[in-house]
């Protein structure tokens, strides 16, 4: 384990500690900046693949055969890429690397099987055996279940019962729409629809996976064991009494009832970007627009589809469908990356790269749209952005975090409007415990997380360190211009040591884990103005130069959601998690120590010959536990940012030794 070293205190002027040129940073970082300048596109935005499990592409092939429209040659390369995916064991895992998932393994195997693979094929006996080992295709998760009912393999009774008439509850009530994330109202409200008429897939080839099942699904029996807690038993006795009175649910009530989902998801279909902008959402409202009878020729519904095939990534042999697109935050972030390394350097192809980027950001600023935030916050002033190309009922103060810092740091009066109304919507924002979450305020009914429904626990949005992070990040450069923002931002610095762990470190819920979280809320803090040697911060410090590796770099798993025991650590270094480690540890104040030279030669000595760096493994949590995601441009651009932060820091501290040496030879 590595003890924390001071700071400036080792910048004097016989420190040696690099074992490098100035001219290798500077070629790593040329190299590095080049190759992120090549992706730009023509309009200035950078947008990188954003790969999921093998749920979603499965999924995809899924909804082919729900709705009988079945492209042969699509399908033939999705299960290309499937068969790519499968463990040894036979299983598909939430991430690489991972452990075996059922709900994963049950899709992709019934996808395969519909793409045509004999259920004697080597690969689907060693998924079907391992499946079965796990009690089989009753212990599947929630919507895995759903999906099994509207193909007709399991009886109904086997899903959480889901009416439509929840359209209709008032808002006091304990359940409603209002109580819950974006992404589950979304996914949600066709859904209710989808369960609600209990509609069946067409499956033209009537293919099934009866070969899944311990027990025949109609004598199975347990179908809820997964439900434990007291508060989820008495829910599900409360959800079974329903079932039993549903038939006397008026007709008109139902009608009524079905008539708001409709026009609530309708209303937010957002055009070529689909429902949320995100898959799951996106093909529930599919295939609810279908069930409710508008034909395929309707604009509304072909744009629908369309939105969903624009989330597909096709090779020449594989494709995979990804579960949404990031091009406002890789954006935003890529641009932080080059204001930082053009500091000093000025040079003018980085500038035009700039000014391109940030003049697509801010044009991508919502203002006056509607938004599911305002029921929170009725008399609050747009001025936030999505995460995606279009996504405008729900903007993240993330997100606008990340750009709006952006459009502070091009000094530019052009900007002045944009983020203004960027720090009055972030300001308003805030949750009452002080904290952020992406989407809404004070998103924290935790109750709701016991209901049967909720079995994958990611029915809510609370604040979390990373995003509060980011939050006072930002307004932590406006304050001095806008003083009413002081109490926001301590209100966040008061939250954020109430969240900080007994050993040091911050939960990442939005990237992995606590390397990320950590990053998050240092760079917050030294934007707000937290003294370096603040207590909360050498805690840190120390933490994470506890969990360098001997090669210099940093790693952590996204088993660290699953076993906090081990977080902060991996069996392998990744470019992304020692840049966060370097990012954090110089926002800290700690240029001069060993652990910083040691991962700035473990980045250089990793850089590929194209300039960029390459990481396997997943590096973020969609959800926790249930869902995982790789950015494929974190190994790009978090690096070139920890460098060139790195070079830039260097620099100053070089010009502050010439001044000092300059004052003392005066003195003598």
């Amino acid at each position: 384990m590595r003890t924390e070293t001071s700071s400036l205190t080792s910048l004097d002027s016989t420190y040696t500690g690099s074992s490098y040129s100035p001219s290798t940073l500077d070629s790593a970082i040329d190299r590095a900046k080049a190759q992120l300048i090549r992706r730009q596109s023509q309009e200035g935005y950078w947008v990188f693949e954003l790969e999921a499990d093998c749920t979603i592409p499965s999924e995809y092939i899924l909804m082919m055969h729900y709705m009988d429209e079945i492209d042969e040659a699509l399908q033939a390369k999705i299960a290309n890429f499937l068969r790519t995916q499968q463990s040894t064991d036979g299983s598909y895992p939430l991430y690489k690397g991972g452990a075996g998932d059922i709900s994963c393994t049950i899709k992709v195997y019934y996808a395969m099987k519909m793409a045509g693979d004999s259920i004697q094929a080597v690969h689907m006996v060693k998924a079907r055996d391992w499946i079965l080992a796990q009690g089989g295709g009753a212990r599947a998760n929630v919507f895995t279940r759903i999906m099994l009912a509207m193909f007709e393999q399991i009886p109904w009774r086997g899903v959480p019962f889901i009416p439509v008439e929840i359209m209709l509850l008032p808002k006091w009530f304990p359940f409603h729409l209002d109580k819950v994330s974006y992404w589950s109202r979304t996914v949600m409200v066709p859904l209710f629809i989808l369960c609600t008429y209990k509609v069946k897939a067409r499956n033209p080839l009537k293919i099934g996976v009866a070969e899944l099942f311990v027990t025949p699904p109609d004598k199975e029996r347990n179908y809820f064991s997964h439900v434990k807690t007291p508060l989820g038993k008495a829910i599900l006795v409360v959800e079974r009494m329903g079932r039993l009175m549903e038939p006397l649910i008026p007709g008109f009530v139902r009608r009524k009832a079905t008539a708001k989902a409709r026009d609530w998801f309708m209303e937010r279909l957002n055009g070529y970007n689909g429902l949320g902008a995100i898959f799951t959402a996106m093909v529930n409202a599919y295939e609810a627009m279908d069930y409710l009878g508008i034909p395929p020729d309707n604009e509304q519904r072909r744009i629908a589809r369309a939105a969903i095939d624009r989330l597909l990534v096709i090779n020449e042999d594989t494709a995979y469908c990804q579960p949404c697109v990031s091009p406002i935050w890789d954006t935003g972030l890529v641009t932080l990356v080059l204001q930082e390394v053009d500091r000093h350097e000025r040079d003018p192809h980085t500038r035009q790269a700039l000014k391109s980027a940030l003049s697509w950001l801010a044009g991508k600023q919502l203002k006056d749209e509607p938004g599911d935030w305002r029921i929170r916050r009725p008399n609050l002033p747009g001025g936030g952005w999505a995460f995606q190309f279009g996504n405008s009922y729900y903007p993240d103060v993330d997100d606008t975090a990340v750009v709006a810092l952006a459009l502070i740091q091009a000094d530019d009066q052009a900007f002045a409007e944009n983020i203004d109304r960027a720090g009055i919507w972030i300001a308003g924002m805030q949750s009452s415990n002080g904290g952020y979450g992406a989407f809404d305020a004070d998103n924290t009914h935790y109750y709701l997380n016991h209901i049967p429904f909720a079995d994958h626990g990611a029915l809510l949005d609370p604040p979390t360190a990373d995003v509060s992070g980011r939050c006072i990040m930002f307004l932590g450069k406006l304050v001095n211009q806008h003083p009413e923002y002081r109490a926001v931002i301590d209100n966040c610095i008061d939250y954020l040591r109430n969240e900080q762990e007994t050993d040091g470190c911050w939960f990442g819920r939005w990237g992995t884990n606590y390397i990320y979280g950590t990053w998050s809320v240092l760079i917050g803090f030294e934007s707000a103005g937290v003294a370096k040697q603040d207590p909360s911060i050498r805690k840190a410090v120390v933490w994470l130069k506890s969990k360098q590796r001997d090669d210099g770099g940093w790693g952590e798993g996204n088993y660290s959601y699953h076993n906090d025991k081990i977080r902060g650590e991996f069996d392998a270094g990744t470019a992304f998690q020692t840049a966060l480690a370097l990012l954090a540890l110089l926002s800290a104040g700690e240029l001069g120590c060993p652990e910083v030279e040691a991962g700035v030669n473990y980045l250089l000595k990793s850089q590929q010959a194209d300039g960029f760096w390459k990481d396997e493994s997943f590096n973020a949590p969609g959800f926790p536990k249930v869902f995982y995601l790789k950015y494929h441009g974190y190994d790009k651009f978090f690096p070139l940012w920890a460098l060139g932060r790195y070079r830039n820091e260097r620099l100053a501290a070089a010009e502050i030794l010439t001044v000092h040496s300059a004052f003392t030879d005066d003195e003598y």
